[in-house]
């Protein structure tokens, strides 16, 4: 069973309508059940139908880790993708923006359960955003797939698991393969930070642990690039004042378990053996200065062979880029979104990789 329970409409930078979607009985992969999950998303335009009254303008958007649907809203990617004229015009789509488990307004630890909430996945999640779309909103056919980060990540598995449920897909800022090397080591360390801290209480603690703080600026210092770091900081006094910043923050905005539920969320992420599943058109955009996902690994030319329809771009480092966090700036990258749209509307994109 399930429902949907709509909300004011809010407006962080454009109006936003907001809802949630709540789910009975959910089973999560470990076999976990909660009874009821909130699934919480916004949206932005209208939904318009074609002759059979299917829904025909629908692109799901999907955030990273930390993050939530808020993501979008924020003017530098906002103002580059659904503004008129933009490639997600809101005047012409229909765009939905869940927050996934564990994030935003969705269900997580922080709600009450702390270590008792079920480890999820991101199985988990994207079986969540599935049921939102297809027995929430009736959507039989998405116009696009796109995920920034984790996000990204989700969007590979979408592809393999529901193929036929998308015309297009667009991975932004990740891999299509497990979590490994530079980029594991340094989210069990996080994890591990939060964890051994006396403070922590094995997530019973009544005020956030120290250690979060830590955390949170390890984060922050892993998704920035190095120019950025370079130009933003030259002296002492900048450093100690953004760390000071980062720590504070860190402690305010977030919760410990939900930090690091969050984090362990990618321990069994790993599409690499079913890309060829993926029947939709599939454009994955990385950055060069993306040290989370290290374009010098080759991970992606190999990847994107396996791909029927395929195609890859590297977004070489620039004055706009942000490492990791170019995510987050759209006009680098909204290019690639029009270019999936047009080509898809005419012939799938052909099995390429490219760099520009």
């Amino acid at each position: 069973m399930h429902g949907i329970h709509l909300s004011q409409v809010t407006g962080a930078y454009m109006e936003f309508q907001q809802a949630d979607f709540v789910v009975h009985n959910f089973q999560f992969a470990s076999g976990q059940v909660l009874s009821e999950l909130k699934l919480h998303y916004r949206t932005l335009g209208s939904p318009t139908y074609d002759q059979t009254g299917q829904i025909s303008n629908a692109v799901l958007m999907l955030h990273g880790t930390t993050g939530s649907s808020a993501q979008f809203a924020q003017a530098e990617t906002a103002d580059f993708l659904f503004q008129p004229g933009q490639p997600l015009d809101a005047t012409k789509f229909f765009v939905i923006l869940p927050d996934a488990i564990g994030h935003g307004g969705t269900s997580k630890p922080s709600n009450g359960l702390r270590t008792q909430f079920p480890r999820y996945t991101y199985d988990d999640i994207v079986e969540a955003q599935h049921r939102l779309v297809t027995d929430g909103l009736k959507i039989t056919k998405l116009r696009l797939l796109l995920g920034t980060s984790m996000g990204g990540m989700q969007t590979w598995v979408w592809g393999e698991r529901y193929p036929a449920l998308m015309r297009a897909l667009m991975p932004i800022a990740c891999f299509p393969e497990r979590v490994k090397g530079r980029n594991l080591l340094w989210r069990r360390m996080l994890i591990n930070i939060i964890e051994q801290d006396p403070g922590y209480e094995d997530g019973n603690y009544k005020k956030q642990p120290a250690s979060l703080g830590i955390a949170w600026s390890l984060f922050n210092l892993m998704v920035d690039s190095p120019l950025h770091l370079q130009e933003a900081f030259a002296d002492v006094a900048a450093a100690d004042a953004t760390v000071k910043q980062t720590f504070q923050t860190g402690l305010k905005e977030q919760d410990a378990n939900d930090v690091i539920y969050e984090f362990d969320a990618s321990h069994d992420y790993d599409p690499s053996s079913g890309l060829e599943k993926i029947k939709a058109p599939l454009f994955v955009v990385n950055f060069a200065d993306d040290g989370l996902n290290a374009a010098e690994l080759g991970i992606i030319e190999k990847s994107i062979k396996r791909v029927p329809h395929g195609r890859a771009v590297l977004v070489p480092m620039g004055p706009k880029t942000r490492g990791h966090q170019t995510l987050r700036v759209a006009e680098v990258w909204s290019q690639y979104v029009r270019e999936i749209l047009e080509a898809t509307e005419e012939q799938p994109v052909t099995a390429e990789a490219t760099h520009v």
